[in-house]
């Protein structure tokens, strides 16, 4: 509907224009008057509020504490008319040393603990004043350094910001919840910010590695460790947006871990009930007991006693990290109200630069402001020369004249500035009115004035005294970093077999398919109890917190936990269960190591490769495929490869031929078919006629243990040397009475590992 005015006092708008007029509204009114902080102080209204209140009613660093509730009373009485819990909680945050990096109000009584920021004491109960620092915001405010406006009832003047001496907006950081748009500024370090502002204010074309070289990073009030790279430091700083994290600190004392430091507000409580919850859970096993030691001399110390002193602190600590409040990530957001009154996200150098150019504008108002002062009182002593020259006329015709002040004016030609002063004079003051004292003013004063009209007009007067001030509050409040910045490796979180106790198993395969786990590495695997039809396929030593790799006949892998396995009291339980291999193929083999092992992946076509044991690894249930098999081929089982460059290749076919060469003529692999192991022609292969039997991976002191039927043989490295040959061959016959191979034994030396 157009806008149409209707008759008297009544006009008709169209409710998309009201509604988006009532939001826009709103949204201006949050994000100027509530919730971003202004460049120049680094304060929201609120906040600055609250501080000029205080100052009012004269509650400097050298007055007697007041109770809050008459502070916060003239505070929402006469600036700021909103909620008083709220308005007392942006108090209270000023006020807390931990929440604030350099806190503008000193609080007396229950103003709460790092440990629960809002446990304060009821405003009737505290007592308040403003720090020494406030004076870095409040000192200038009455020299003509800012523009008033207006309170909300319009009985009052407040000002629109603080002339502050010193970037408050990094200091003391700030967040803030507008409309569309958020805030999230760290603090940082004083002396660190001050120094950068001295090395723009002496180089403006400097870099923000330059900058950089000043301020390192945030500076928290607690004091945990950075341990974001100086890179995302940098790119955070080059934005305006990124993420920093922060990190506990801890130490080794007697075995026991003792966390000093938590992140900035995070609350001990909270992690120790965390760290508790993850014992009870028996996510912790290593861990056996958890202390909190923290009194008023050690505000944070969290004991951890570990297991035993095998325990690795490191690991524990990695995991804690990851999983608790000991490390937090805090969001960046360099958003906040400019000079020229609009909101936007500023880089650091950028921020920098406008403050230092609000500086400037503060410091030439300042002068501006003390030399109007000077040049008036030099006009003032002016007439009172006059007066005194001429005292005896002026008294006359003070007496005697019905309008004294414009004879004066005419008579001595004064202004109406130096009659009103000369009619104000009291009589005891006449006494005092002597050329000499008169001149001594004018002198003082005429120096001061030509001091001052150089420095408004040198742009490097200026420059000079802004450092000098810097510095001096530099000097007064500054203080060393808090927060170390730290690079450390990322956090993890223990995976489920971590948190398994190590224990020596054996894993038994069976020729359908299952698997069990028997502890200790002495289990004689023939001797155990198989389902009838069914016997001993592959058993492999191995720990309980290591992963097996199932392997079936069409060449895929399966992972599962060994500990998660069944126990060997039993017949075990089928492998189907757990995986979905494709229909008609079987189990052919395993392998059981770490992740870094190497093994010989072969099928009876007589093609292989070497593997590591990563790669088969797989969290799905369907497996992958790692080994290429002939149609009609099988897998057979893997053999552990130890040395790369030393061990050997022993390869048999079901005819009784053996074929050994170095295990260096193989390639390693991710997945495939292979190279030629052994040679099997391939009409027999096709007719399932010959193929390779086993394999085995050995070395020099090794000996190979040959089973055919109840009969063995026993072949050490020199009896072996007869069947070496290439790669690819197909090998020499076996002795008679050993040429039907029912079983490969590898003897392994100690000398071997």
């Amino acid at each position: 509907m157009a806008d149409t005015p209707m008759d008297g006092d009544v006009e008709q708008i169209s409710l998309a224009d009201y509604t988006e007029n009532a939001y826009l509204n709103y949204a201006m009114y949050v994000i100027n008057d509530r919730a971003l902080p202004h460049i120049g102080d680094g304060l929201k209204p609120v906040q600055r509020r609250i501080i000029h209140a205080m100052n009012e009613l004269r509650l400097g660093a050298d007055a007697k504490y007041t109770k809050s509730a008459r502070t916060i009373g003239d505070v929402i009485g006469k600036f700021h008319p909103h909620g008083d819990s709220a308005c007392y909680e942006a108090m209270v945050l000023m006020a807390q040393p931990f929440t604030y990096r350099y806190p503008l109000v000193d609080g007396q009584g229950n103003w709460g603990s790092p440990d629960d920021p809002k446990s304060y004491a009821a405003m009737r109960y505290t007592e308040s004043k403003l720090k020494a620092y406030a004076e870095v915001l409040l000192g200038e405010l009455k020299q003509g350094t800012v523009d008033w406006t207006t309170n909300f009832d319009g009985t009052l003047t407040e000002p629109l910001s603080l002339p502050a001496r010193l970037p408050n907006i990094l200091l003391n950081g700030g967040s803030g919840i507008a409309v569309g748009m958020a805030t999230d500024i760290l603090p940082h370090n004083l002396r660190e910010v001050v120094s950068a502002c001295i090395r723009l204010l002496d180089n403006p074309k400097s870099s923000l590695r330059d900058v950089m070289d000043h301020v390192k990073g945030p500076d928290f009030p607690t004091g945990a460790e950075i341990i974001t790279s100086s890179e995302d430091i940098q790119q955070i700083y080059e934005t305006g947006r990124g993420a920093i994290r922060a990190r506990a600190v801890y130490n080794k004392e007697e075995g026991d871990i003792v966390i000093t430091t938590l992140p900035y507000q995070v609350s001990g409580t909270k992690v120790l009930e965390q760290i508790a919850a993850q014992m009870q859970s028996k996510k912790l096993p290593m861990v056996v007991d958890l202390r909190d030691e923290s009194d008023h001399e050690n505000p944070t110390r969290i004991v951890i006693v570990p297991k035993s002193n095998r325990v690795d602190v490191d690991q524990v600590m990695a995991h804690l990290f990851a999983t608790t409040d000991l490390e937090r990530t805090y969001r960046v957001n360099f958003n906040m109200i400019g000079i020229d009154g609009k909101p936007r996200v500023r880089p650091l150098l950028s921020l920098l630069n406008e403050w230092l150019k609000f500086r400037l504008n503060t410091v030439l108002r300042r002068l501006q402001f003390r030399l109007d002062k000077i040049l008036d009182r030099l006009h003032i002593l002016e007439g009172l020369m006059i007066a005194y020259v001429n005292i005896e006329a002026v008294i006359k015709i003070i007496r005697t004249e019905d309008k004294p002040k414009d004879v004066l004016m005419r008579r001595f030609k004064l202004s109406d500035l130096q009659a009103d002063a000369i009619l104000d004079l009291r009589l005891r003051q006449l006494a005092r009115l002597e050329e000499t004292r008169i001149k001594g003013e004018q002198d003082q004063l005429n120096a001061e004035r030509v001091d001052l009209q150089k420095t408004i007009k040198s742009r490097a007067r200026l420059k000079t005294l802004i450092k000098k001030e810097l510095t001096v509050d530099a000097d007064l409040y500054g203080d060393e970093r808090r927060s170390a910045i730290v690079e450390r490796e990322e956090a993890q979180a223990f995976q489920e077999k971590d948190l398994v106790t190590t224990e020596p198993v054996t894993v038994v395969l069976s020729e359908k398919g299952w698997v069990r786990a028997a502890k200790g590495h002495d289990v004689n695997a023939l001797e155990l109890n198989y389902r009838s039809g069914d016997s001993l396929l592959q058993a492999a030593s191995a720990r309980s917190n290591q992963d097996a790799v199932f392997l079936d006949s069409s060449g895929r892998a399966y992972t599962a936990a060994v500990h998660t396995l069944p126990s060997a009291r039993g017949q075990g339980e089928p492998l189907t269960g757990r995986f979905n291999p494709p229909d008609g193929e079987v189990f052919a083999g395993f392998a059981v190591a770490d992740r870094d092992a190497k093994f010989v992946l072969a099928s009876d076509a007589g093609y292989g490769f070497i593997v590591t044991f990563g790669e088969l690894a797989t969290k799905n249930r369907a497996g992958k495929s790692v080994l290429s098999v002939p149609k009609g081929g099988i897998v057979i089982p893997p053999a552990r490869v130890l040395d790369t460059k030393h061990e050997f290749v022993a390869a048999f076919s079901n005819e009784g031929r053996l074929l050994i060469f170095p295990v260096a003529d193989l390639p390693e692999l991710g997945r495939g078919k292979g190279v030629k192991i052994m040679n099997i022609p391939k009409p027999r292969r096709e007719e399932i006629l010959e193929f390779m039997h086993q394999l085995k991976v050995f070395s020099e002191v090794d000996t190979l243990v040959i089973t055919s039927g109840k009969r063995t043989l026993s072949l050490t490295i020199d009896e072996l040397e007869h069947y070496r040959g290439e790669r690819a061959r197909r090998g020499l016959k076996l002795p008679r009475g050993f040429q039907k191979v029912d079983h490969v034994a590898l003897l392994r030396s100690e000398n071997s590992g």
